[in-house]
């Protein structure tokens, strides 16, 4: 049984028609909603996840995207393109039956991204990121139904960006000046932050992460049934925390593809890694296509279209050689 291929979120151009043609297409079995965020604010990763919020908006500054009192022009937009999205999916996804991946920034992220009246990130204030995480939730509640109504026959899969966690965790992320950087948030309530977003949706609940040192342990303790991170960023301090999540029946959605134009290897080639650590792992080469989904690195917003499509396809064989050659 194959786990299959999937892709990230984000391609090239801003025609949402192509994108999710090309989105359905690559991935028969598992395709996904695309974001498009050369389209401008709005269409990016945090301007699409603000759109959703439910009782909160946004609105661009030069700085990036800041608290807003009202809905303006800003998340009108964002929530329009992402109606758009979801019309041209529905349109190449007739009578679909399968899995179905969307994706929204997570939490902590967005509480990093999304700046206070003062300019500084909400990540500095407590109260503020509860707020944001249950407007969030509510949100992603919102859209689920919306998906499903519209694709009666997908198994919806959530995505949940959060590329910011670990900085989040460590204590990395900068202040508004650049001067000095936020303070650690206590891993408990990082932790149970994401334990009440992932209950929202009763499917499979992916992380992905295409920044070094993804905190496996935490996100499987919170109930991720997946995470999807850039393989070539992995070390071996991560072993041990592979190796339970994957006994413990969490899913490695593995970026092996890089996400930028370049030359591809062969198919075989691009999975030699994930069979290494399978056998670094001493674990069983049978589970290793009912474990891994193979995806590009990160998102494709910064290749050409034809490597974006390249690579997708290049995803499907890269995982069937996994299934068909575990050894």
């Amino acid at each position: 049984m194959s786990a299959g291929a999937t892709g990230v979120g984000s391609l090239p151009g801003g025609d949402a028609r192509e994108a999710a043609k090309t989105a359905t297409g690559s991935f028969e079995d598992f395709p996904y909603l695309p974001e498009l965020p050369a389209r401008g604010p709005g269409a990016d990763m945090i301007g699409r996840s603000i759109g959703l919020l439910v009782d909160m908006y946004g609105h661009v500054e030069p700085s990036g995207w800041r608290i807003s009192d009202r809905p303006g022009r800003d998340t009108r937009r964002a929530r329009s393109w992402l109606g758009e999205d979801l019309d041209a999916l529905e349109e190449f996804t007739q009578g679909y039956t399968g899995r179905l991946k969307v994706q929204a920034v997570g939490p902590w992220t967005l509480a990093a991204a999304l700046e206070l009246h003062g300019g500084e990130a909400m990540l500095q204030d407590a109260g503020a990121c509860r707020d944001l995480a249950g407007s969030l939730a509510e949100g992603l509640r919102e859209h689920l139904a919306d998906v499903r109504k519209r694709i009666p026959g997908a198994d919806v899969v959530l995505q949940l960006d959060e590329p910011s966690l670990t900085a989040v965790l460590l204590g990395r992320v900068r202040s508004a000046s650049g001067y000095r950087t936020y303070r650690a948030v206590d891993r408990q309530v990082v932790e149970g932050t994401l334990r009440d977003v992932f209950a929202v949706h009763d499917g499979e609940v992916i992380v992905h992460s295409c920044a070094p040192e993804v905190p496996f342990g935490l996100l499987r303790r919170a109930g991720a049934t997946g995470v999807s991170f850039d393989f070539s960023l992995l070390t071996e301090r991560e072993d041990d925390a592979i190796g339970e999540a994957v006994e413990g029946g969490t899913k490695l959605f593995a970026g092996v593809v890089p996400g930028t134009d370049g030359p591809l290897s062969d198919p075989g080639g691009s999975v030699m890694g994930v069979r290494k650590l399978w056998r670094r792992l001493g674990l069983a080469p049978g589970t290793l296509a009912e474990s891994v989904v193979v995806t590009p690195s990160c998102g494709l917003a910064g290749a050409s279209p034809a490597y974006a499509r390249a690579a997708q396809a290049h995803c499907v064989r890269a995982a069937r050689s996994l299934a068909d050659n575990p050894e």
